[in-house]
């Protein structure tokens, strides 16, 4: 397998996986300079993620148009010009309009990237490129927390958006000197109406759900958002099935597989996406520690991912999709809800041998439905299938910061004062418990799910009562 290839690629994995890691470990600090609530923030990162979710289903369209490489780097140069306005922002509005821009080169970057590599990787390869794919994208979990903590404390929030200029130039670079060229491809026009719609819906539900509670707008836009959102989500649905080249193929959702790991991927991404924003906060807010320190505990997650990375192959290949991804839902689920019994008093090594074997497990997990996902979908559907995995992705992780924010939100409304200690624990096990319902989505799998990209080879008995091995 080229190698080079997943490497160039995580260079877009690794600007927003550092993004959100800086941003989550600052917001305190951010919110303060602004002149807003650290809760009030919520919307700025829920806007980066709507803004996601419009966009992203235009992503396989635009590559096909214009080709994937010239898309790939245009989008890493919009991504780095939206870090540049975030760190020139003074209000909310600005920085919620900045986190927007970032969204939309976001929304290309990521899965343009990951369509590049899954057309020039063979299926049985697939594992091993999405490990390789994200363990340089884990790097910025990695350094995010201490050194976004470091510059907030000792210099300026600032600074960890301006972070991105010389990595994304970098990325530009490498990507036209190393990535192969790729042909444009003879594409239908763009479905104007599914992509309105489509825009709409998903950016209504996240936004809605994000400022129900929001001092700055009264809860009722909130709610009339959601439910704009959800009628234009119906309609969608309704046009899809009568469109000739519906935006989102939704049909490929019938294949049992597609589906596990689509929905059942996204429930256990709630509870993921909750755990950035909450775990930050809950250390400063309710532990009184500083962005530094409070960055210096959290980071170890990705040590922990970047580990499972050199041996996600193997143990897909020897226990199959099904069993791993059942005990690694359950797992992870589990680790969400310990750091609901944190305190002031427990030790810090505790903490961090925890927060490790999370990150451990969830990187298992993600190798896993990010090859599952494409294992029984056929070359020409690529294109069509990836939009549908990133626009859920990023769905379901706004939908656990929103999830997170309005739990916070509500149990801080009862004493009419900042989260306490007990709501962030409450929070954890609320969001431990969505996560853990993933598992459901993976029993209702064949055994012999996706054995063609794993390897694995599963035993049973035949007729005459001797073994045979099976396998996709």
């Amino acid at each position: 397998m080229n190698r080079i290839i997943p490497l160039i690629l995580a260079v877009a994995l690794f600007m927003e996986n550092m993004d959100s890691t800086v941003i989550a470990t600052s917001l305190p600090a951010i919110a303060a300079d602004i002149q807003t609530s650290p809760i009030a923030l919520k919307l700025a990162l829920t806007a980066y993620l709507a803004s996601l979710a419009i966009f992203i289903p235009i992503s396989g369209w635009m590559a096909d148009r214009f080709g994937a490489k010239n898309v790939f780097r245009a989008a890493i140069a919009v991504f780095v010009a939206g870090s540049i306005a975030c760190a020139l922002s003074g209000s909310l509005g600005a920085f919620v309009v900045s986190r927007a821009l970032q969204g939309i080169g976001g929304a290309m970057m990521t899965p343009v990237g990951r369509l590049l590599l899954v057309r020039s990787t063979p299926k049985s390869d697939l594992v091993a490129a999405m490990s390789w794919l994200t363990v340089p994208a884990l790097v910025g979990p990695l350094i995010g927390p201490p050194v976004g903590g470091f510059i907030t404390t000792y210099f300026s929030w600032h600074w960890i958006f301006l972070i991105n200029v010389p990595i994304g130039l970098v990325g530009i670079a490498l990507a036209t000197r190393f990535l192969p060229g790729t042909e444009k491809i003879q594409t239908p026009p763009l479905d104007m109406v599914g992509f309105v719609l489509s825009g709409v819906a998903a950016s209504g539900v996240i936004l809605g759900l994000s400022v129900i509670s929001l001092p700055v707008l009264p809860p009722a836009a909130g709610f009339i958002t959601i439910a704009v959102g959800s009628i234009c989500g119906v309609l969608y649905l309704i046009h899809a099935r009568r469109a000739a080249n519906p935006l989102l193929a939704l049909d490929l959702l019938s294949n049992p597989v597609f589906r596990a790991a689509v929905i059942g991927g996204g429930m256990f991404r709630i509870g993921i996406g909750a755990v950035p924003f909450l775990l930050p906060l809950m250390f400063q807010l309710a532990f009184g520690l500083t962005p530094f320190q409070s960055g210096m505990i959290t980071f170890v997650t990705a040590i922990g991912a970047i580990g499972m990375k050199f041996m996600a192959t193997r143990v897909f290949r020897r226990f199959g999709f099904r069993p791993v991804l059942i005990s690694g839902s359950l797992i992870a689920a589990g680790t969400i809800a310990v750091n609901g019994f944190f305190t002031p008093q427990t030790p810090y090594i505790v903490m961090i041998a925890i927060i490790l074997v999370g990150g451990f497990i969830r990187s298992m997990f993600f190798t896993g439905i990010n090859a599952l996902a494409y294992a029984e979908i056929t070359p020409q559907d690529i294109s069509k299938a990836t939009p549908i995995v990133a626009v859920a992705q990023q769905l379901n992780i706004a939908l656990g910061v929103a999830l997170a924010g309005g739990i916070l939100e509500v149990l801080a409304s009862r004493h009419l004062g900042p989260p306490t200690l007990s709501d962030f624990h409450t929070a954890f096990f609320l969001v431990a418990l969505v996560s853990a319902t993933a598992a459901i989505w993976f029993i209702r799998l064949a055994p012999d799910a996706g054995n063609s990209v794993s390897g694995h080879k599963r035993v049973v008995a035949n007729g005459t009562g001797t073994a045979a091995s099976t396998g996709r």
